[in-house]
Order: C-alpha cells, then structure tokens, then sequence
C-alpha cells in the first residue's frame, strides 16, 4: 500500500523565505492534493516518485527561488505536474464563465 502524501518539514521559517516562495508552496501544495484525490488512477509506483519529487521540491524550495533561472525551472515543474494532475484545468480560478 502507498503512503499517503506527506508534508515535508519545512526547510525555513516563514521569516526568511524567499518572497516567491509562497506562490510556488500554493501551486506544488494544490498539485500535491489533486495527486492525493486520484491515488486510485496511478500505481503506486507512480504516485510514490511523485511524491518524492514533490517532497523534495518542498523542502528545496527556498533555495531554488534564488536560482537566477527560477522562474524558469518552476515552470517546467509545475507544467510536469500539471500534465499528470491537469490541476489547472480544474482550478475554479482559471475557468472561463
């Protein structure tokens, strides 16, 4: 049986995080619930590399806002999640009414 997603411990104290590192938490925290509410459609494989990946991502986070490239390389994350969850589909704030 697959563990269930953990929260990682958080590599900082909110006091020295970087300030992008809220918006990227929100957006890997939203993927890592769409991941938990489809366990049932991935292997379990599957669905521990990715909450690996998640984990690690959570707790490196800070750091890797200060990347000069940082932008760039949550893009790529979050399209690579997205891709699996389609979490931005499903999100009531991108819906067109």
């Amino acid at each position: 049986m697959a563990r269930p997603l953990s929260q990682p411990a958080l590599a900082s104290t909110s006091l020295d995080r970087h300030p992008l590192s809220s918006f990227y938490r929100e957006e890997f925290l939203k993927h890592q619930d769409w991941l938990r509410r489809q366990r049932g459609s991935f292997s379990d494989g599957a669905m521990a590399s990715a909450e690996q990946a998640l984990d690690r991502i959570l707790v490196q986070l800070d750091a890797l806002c200060t990347r000069h490239n940082a932008n760039e390389v949550f893009s790529r994350l979050l399209a690579s999640f997205d891709a699996v969850t389609q979490a931005s589909w499903l999100d009531d704030r991108k819906k067109v009414h």
